[in-house]
């Protein structure tokens, strides 16, 4: 499977997301199986972060604003993040970046999302070629031609990842990206680092 085969079939979740509505449900659960988090497991402020590494909102939050939220909170204990898949945005760049910090494993998940994320708007110019930066990114991350191709062809992968974004739509309730929880508070948009102090203050409050 090529990168441009990724376009196929890809867009059941991201097609519930627009049909989902914005219905409000319970706050979705602080722990999930295949949550990719880092910082202190028992920090007492856990943020959640719905986003897709196709959604050129959450770039905007990731490039401007993640790396002083995780030297504040995350890196001193204060809190722990999680990012939950969504694709959102442009499907086939969701995906294959994805896929991609999967296969890079949970060391370097964050690394390769955080790439996907400073190369996306140059995946969006005109006559771009998406695939060859993803694996240029897959290269830095330590993953070869054959181990990239491997990757994105991943049918099981692919599945998982479909799976999960599905359920983020119907069970989490999440219809859009980026959308945060900050002990099960539900936050819509691009946060500010000050927003997401005050929120993690009175997260704090009534720890």
């Amino acid at each position: 499977m090529s990168f441009a085969s990724l376009t196929r079939g890809l867009f059941l979740a991201a097609a519930l997301a627009l049909l989902a509505g914005a219905a409000l449900a319970d706050p979705p659960p602080a722990h999930e199986p295949d949550d990719m988090a880092i910082g202190n497991p028992r920090a007492p402020v856990t943020v959640i972060e719905y986003a897709s590494v196709g959604c050129p909102h959450c770039a905007a939050w990731h490039n401007a604003v993640f790396a002083p939220f995780k030297a504040k909170y995350v890196d001193t204990g204060r809190a722990r993040f999680v990012v939950r898949e969504m694709l959102t945005g442009a499907p086939a760049i969701a995906t294959a970046g994805f896929m991609l910090a999967r296969c890079a494993g949970p060391a370097k998940y964050f690394q390769v999302i955080d790439a996907v994320y400073h190369r996306q708007a140059e995946m969006f110019q005109p006559g771009a070629h998406a695939g060859q930066i993803l694996e240029d990114i897959a290269k830095s991350a330590g993953l070869d031609e054959a181990a990239f191709q491997a990757c994105i062809g991943d049918q099981k992968g692919l599945d998982a990842l479909n799976a999960r974004a599905q359920r983020h739509v119907e069970t989490d309730k999440v219809d859009s990206t980026p959308i945060f929880f900050v002990n099960g508070q539900r936050y819509e948009g691009e946060q500010t680092l000050d927003q997401l102090a005050t929120a993690i203050h009175a997260a704090r409050r009534g720890h």
